[in-house]
């Protein structure tokens, strides 16, 4: 089996929107197997160097799949359980993992249970299920009863997990997509709202499962330790990482992001033993990265960050041909259906694919940037060195994002008569003085990544 570590790098893809469905559920129309164009991408997915997929929901839903009806059946707009089998052979046939949403937190008012509730009221085996149900007074939608939203969304009920019941049914889904579908992690979302009680529990019925079952966290604020440890998560998502990127850019304030990395990933880095963490420039939920930038040729040194900082990499479908949108409040803009031919065929502004694949090639052949321990070496308002080490592999990562070619002065105690080769670019060298000292030029808006090749 697949295992998800540091040599992951994640392409995320939202089937609904990817694979062209109708936004809306009729629970009548026969399946289409929509999700077997996703083979035909896989070829393009490891071309980018992407070794695991991450699908967003599968199972059957109302709308937009956070809104679950059955975790047992694929959704219909979509296929068959059996055409998710077929993909998830084909991953890993390919060598490829394979991480589902896990919807856990809430269902959509069509879950079997909660149609029962809809129907027998107080006398349905099933009102236990939710979340602070209440029949003294009505719910927004004109329910004889009351319940907990989600975040005010009362097309989202809460499940009430501290049932045993509940948790059977969501264990035993866990246990059939594992026997069925052979996954390798589950991505939980709105793990922020999740108690911690229960995520102690599914971590416990995994490790039973199958220990190398990875399981991470969508968490938006706060420290991501709470979360992911040994009794919990393996991971989160790093929207603190997320957030720091592009604004660093957008400001001209890599400060921001320095102060960031450090306190993540430094010496003493509060997520120095979190080698799996989460990062991405965009996703379903959030406006694209090309539309994020004021300026959209930092994109590639963007992504030359990304690559080659501690934790997953991930590329969300699209964005590698630099697919623009501002989120809106629906977020189907956000989640475009997936023309991978007439993509292929047309001219993009910002056609990253070449520029991703390279980076993805240098991580996987670089023990330090998949392994490697973090240093800031230099920041100013728009440049930022950094060392990565792991045992004699080393690599200096720098990014400038002005406009203008700039001098560049590092101090490389203990360095000195060292060889560098930049393996992102012309694979130009570069020699350190005697004491260390380690002077360069930094093109406008590109990045260089310095291999140790000769040390003394």
């Amino acid at each position: 089996m697949t295992h998800i570590d540091q040599n992951s790098i994640f392409y995320h893809i939202y089937p609904l929107g990817a694979c062209g469905a109708p936004h809306q559920n009729d629970f009548q129309s026969e399946p289409q197997p929509r999700l077997r164009q996703i083979t035909g991408w896989l070829d393009h997915i490891q071309s980018l160097g992407a070794n695991a997929l991450y699908l967003g929901p599968v199972f059957e839903s109302s709308t937009h799949g956070y809104d679950t009806a059955d975790y047992y059946q694929a959704d219909r707009r979509l296929g068959t359980r059996s055409d998710l089998s077929a993909l998830s052979r084909e991953l890993h046939e390919r060598g490829m993992g394979l991480v589902l949403d896990g919807v856990f937190n809430h269902v959509g008012r069509n879950f079997w249970a909660f149609r029962d509730l809809l129907e027998n009221g107080r006398g349905s085996s099933y009102k236990d299920w939710f979340a602070d149900l209440n029949f003294e007074q009505r719910s927004p939608f004109g329910d004889p009863f009351s319940y907990q939203a989600w975040n005010g969304h009362f097309d989202l009920v809460k499940l009430n997990l501290a049932n045993p019941a509940v948790q059977e049914h969501l264990f035993n889904a866990i246990a059939m997509w594992k026997e069925e579908f052979q996954i390798d992690g589950i991505r939980l979302d709105a793990a922020d709202a999740l108690s911690f009680d229960f995520m102690r529990s599914i971590r416990d019925f995994t490790n039973k499962l199958d220990p190398d079952l990875w399981l991470m966290g969508e968490v938006i604020h706060g420290d991501y330790r709470h979360w992911a440890n040994p009794e919990m998560l393996h991971a989160t998502t790093n929207y603190e990482l997320y957030k720091s990127l592009y604004s660093s850019f957008n400001d001209g304030n890599f400060f921001e992001l320095a102060h960031s990395l450090n306190r993540q990933f430094g010496q003493s880095g509060i997520y120095s033993h979190l080698n799996t963490l989460y990062h991405f420039a965009d996703n379903h939920d959030v406006s694209r990265i090309a539309s994020q930038l004021n300026d959209q040729s930092h994109l590639y040194p963007l992504y030359a960050l990304l690559f080659s900082l501690p934790g997953l990499s991930s590329v969300y479908y699209g964005s590698e041909f630099g697919f623009e949108a501002h989120k809106q409040s629906d977020d189907w803009n956000l989640r475009p259906a997936f023309d991978l031919p007439r993509l292929q065929e047309e001219q993009h502004g910002n056609d990253l694919r070449a520029w991703i694949s390279r980076l993805a090639l240098i991580r996987q052949n670089s023990p330090a940037l998949k392994y490697g321990t973090y240093q800031t070496l230099h920041t100013a308002a728009k440049q930022l060195a950094f060392l990565r080490t792991e045992g004699d592999s080393r690599v200096i990562v720098l990014v400038n994002s002005a406009t203008e070619e700039v001098q560049i002065d590092l101090q490389l105690p203990g360095m000195g008569g060292w060889r560098f080769t930049d393996q992102l670019n012309n694979g130009q060298t570069y020699i350190s003085q005697s004491d260390g000292q380690l002077k360069l030029s930094l093109f406008p808006r590109t990045a260089l990544f310095l291999l140790v090749t000769e040390y003394r």
